[in-house]
């Protein structure tokens, strides 16, 4: 990278991992400032106080809200880096507006995620969360497991972006169809049989959520689409909370028309509702399907490159919005 037309400061406002190091590595060698937020997430108003205390040039955000009044309280702010691929966080129509970048890490954890949601619907299929607890309960009773055969299903993945075809493509090699379902199917995807949502509901014994969470997919998985779905199945989410109406799930669950929820993530995270709790057929992880060693690393480095690369007036890698005033870069979001 070149040298920075001019230094400046850069906020992180909140960080999942020990400490903020190999974000200040590749800030500072570049010439900048680097402030640090707490490291779990403050509440919106907080960060705008942190944002018009600092006055930066740059954001990086792990979960921490990023508001219009924050984008508004930094006149030098002209990035806004997500620590992620989701971008429900952040003001995007603001930053827009105001010719700030919004950029994203869109591919640090493909296999990370598309890991984690098959090994969900392993653990299912094998019956090992439910097996596990009850041996240690004390209760050693293999004729009573309800196991099944991955190869005789049908999986169901929303969403056909990079992490989709992932999983799509470790699925089939399990031998189970894959349908999929995206609002922009790809010309080419012969691995799997692309087809409509309520369709691929209806036929799937695994349903799996990979999609971002928007307006317009908030609760995309409500009570309707949970009855139109086949009795007995499992429904993975390792997407977004607000994918999912929970209050309908645990009824589903209850009732058995589910048979397994696998949640990597939740509308109302940290909190678990207590409902969900207590239903057997729950599989619960703590937002943590990006995560590996690896992934963690390339994402905090290349996030931080992205600030580098603005302050310097280069163009993002992986720009999310237009911002007015500014020359079009290309970019994919997804």
């Amino acid at each position: 990278m070149k040298p920075p037309s001019r230094s400046g400061t850069v906020l992180l406002t909140d960080y999942a991992w020990p400490d903020d190091s190999v974000e200040r590595s590749v800030i500072e060698e570049a010439g900048h400032t680097l402030v640090t937020g707490p490291a779990d997430p403050a509440p919106t108003e907080e960060i705008e106080e942190l944002v018009a205390e600092h006055r930066p040039a740059g954001i990086l955000t792990c979960w921490a809200p990023v508001s219009a009044t924050a984008i508004g309280s930094s006149p030098d702010l002209r990035i806004v880096a997500r620590l992620g691929v989701g971008l429900d966080n952040i003001a995007v129509d603001t930053a827009t507006e105001r010719g700030v970048w919004v950029t994203n890490v869109p591919d640090y954890c493909v296999e990370e995620v598309s890991d984690h949601a098959v090994a969900m619907v392993l653990a299912w299929t094998r019956g090992l969360a439910v097996a596990d607890r009850e041996v240690r309960a004390g209760r050693w009773n293999p004729a009573g497991a309800r196991l099944r055969r991955l190869s005789a299903l049908t999986c169901g993945v929303v969403g056909y972006g990079r992490i989709g075809r992932a999983t799509a493509r470790k699925l089939g090699a399990f031998g189970c169809r894959v349908l999929a379902h995206d609002p922009y199917p790809p010309r080419d995807a012969q691995e799997v049989e692309m087809v409509g949502l309520e369709e691929l509901l209806r036929r799937s014994n695994v349903v799996i959520l990979h999609v971002p969470l928007t307006p317009a997919t908030h609760h995309l998985i409500d009570a309707g689409k949970l009855a139109s779905m086949r009795p007995g199945g499992l429904l993975v989410n390792v997407s977004r909370g607000g994918l999912v109406d929970t209050d309908a799930v645990v009824k589903a669950l209850a009732t058995g028309h589910l048979d397994g929820a696998a949640f990597d993530v939740l509308e109302s995270e940290p909190h678990v509702p207590t409902g969900l709790l207590q239903q057997p057929g729950a599989l619960l992880t703590p937002h943590i399907a990006f995560s590996s060693d690896a992934s963690v690393t390339e994402l905090r480095r290349r996030a931080a490159e992205e600030v580098v690369r603005i302050l310097a007036d280069e163009p993002p890698a992986h720009a999310c919005n237009t911002p007015h005033g500014l020359p079009t870069r290309p970019g994919d979001p997804r």
